[in-house]
C-alpha cells in the first residue's frame, strides 16, 4: 500500500511533510499492536494511522524509548527519526514525553518541545512521522 504524506505547519510557521506512521513501524512492534476497532485494555498507547487502518501500540510501564535504533521499544523505520528520538515516561498522573536530543525535533500539537505533559488526543510528530497519544481509562 503506498504511503501518503501531507504537509503540516508547525507552531513556528515552518512546514514539513508528515508521513503515515504504520508502514514505518517495525514488524516486532506490529506484533504488539492492538487494532483501534477493538476495545483496548485500559492503559496508555501511541496510535498509528495508515489511512484505512489504525492501531494502538501499548506504552511500557516506566519509560518507553521511541526511535529508529534497534534498542528502541517503539522502533520507527524512517530516516527522519533519530535512532534515539524521544522517551515517553509514565507516571501515575499521566505521561510525559522528552526529546532525546533528536536531529529533527519532537513536536506536540505543532509546538517543538524538549519535554511536555501528554493528554489524550495530543498529536506527536517525530521527524516526519505522526502519532497520537491515547489514554484509555477503565
Amino acid at each position: 500500500m503506498p504511503s501518503t504524506s501531507s504537509p503540516i505547519e508547525t507552531f513556528d510557521g515552518t512546514r514539513t511533510d508528515v508521513l503515515d506512521a504504520l508502514p514505518r513501524v517495525s514488524f516486532r512492534e506490529r506484533q504488539h499492536a492492538v487494532p483501534s476497532s477493538e476495545r483496548p485494555a485500559p492503559g496508555r498507547y501511541l496510535e498509528l494511522d495508515d489511512g484505512e487502518e489504525r492501531v494502538l501500540l501499548p506504552l511500557r510501564s516506566g519509560t518507553t524509548h521511541v526511535g529508529r535504533g534497534f534498542s528502541a521499544d517503539v522502533q520507527l523505520e524512517d530516516q527522519s527519526v533519530s535512532r534515539r528520538h524521544a522517551l515517553v515516561y509514565q507516571r501515575p498522573t499521566g505521561s510525559r514525553i522528552l526529546d532525546d536530543r533528536s536531529a529533527n525535533g519532537t513536536f506536540v500539537n505543532g509546538r517543538r518541545v524538549t519535554e511536555a505533559e501528554l493528554s489524550d488526543g495530543d498529536v506527536v510528530v517525530l521527524g516526519r512521522v505522526v502519532l497520537t497519544y491515547r489514554d484509555v481509562g477503565a
